[in-house]
């Protein structure tokens, strides 16, 4: 008899240890980090596409975006995408001969030389924010991004301006395939 109860003491032991390891787990993945699957080629070759990532959730509820963070949000074709972003608000964007202009200055994109190496003419065609939106300058509470593969990658050019509250998280770390795993810029 003693016996029976301590059976059932350690299967209720382990029912509990279990039950509260995927609470935990189910706590972690909806407020603070969840993995995510790179699906095409608009960030290549920073990231290919089957690359999968930790997303960070709570990063920015605690500080801001910055310039070229690459995010995760909710896209308008009910899709997640995964971009860099270019603009923040109240800067205005511009390309001219491949070069970046934010705010009349050139800014260079060392993440995209690799890119640029390996092909003919210009990654990035010329554009005004302008042209895109509608507006001289990024409104509060947006951003604007681009994928680092430009000839091939739907982005604010595109869908238009992201609003933060789209916006899942950052993400900067590659966790499969593991000859890959590691942080990227």
């Amino acid at each position: 008899m003693e016996r029976e109860v301590k059976q059932k003491n350690e299967v209720w032991e382990w029912s509990k240890a279990l039950l509260i390891a995927f609470g935990l787990a189910a706590i972690i993945r909806v407020f603070f980090f969840t993995p995510i699957v790179v699906d095409g080629e608009s960030m290549m070759p920073t990231l290919e596409h089957g690359d999968r990532m930790i997303v960070n959730k709570i990063g920015y509820s605690v500080g801001e975006p910055d310039r070229f963070d690459i995010i995760v949000f909710h896209a308008p074709e009910e899709k997640d995408y995964i971009k860099r972003i270019i603009g923040l608000p109240g800067d205005h964007i511009a390309y001219e001969n491949d070069q970046l202009f934010i705010n009349g200055q050139a800014v260079e994109e060392p993440y995209l030389d690799i890119y640029k190496e390996g092909i003919t003419g210009t990654l990035t065609e010329d554009f005004t924010l302008e042209e895109k939106i509608n507006e001289s300058t990024i409104p509060e509470g947006y951003v604007f991004v681009m994928g680092d593969n430009r000839r091939a990658s739907k982005d604010s050019r595109h869908i238009g301006i992201v609003p933060m509250d789209d916006v899942i998280g950052n993400t900067s770390f590659v966790f499969w395939p593991m000859e890959e795993a590691g942080l990227v810029n």
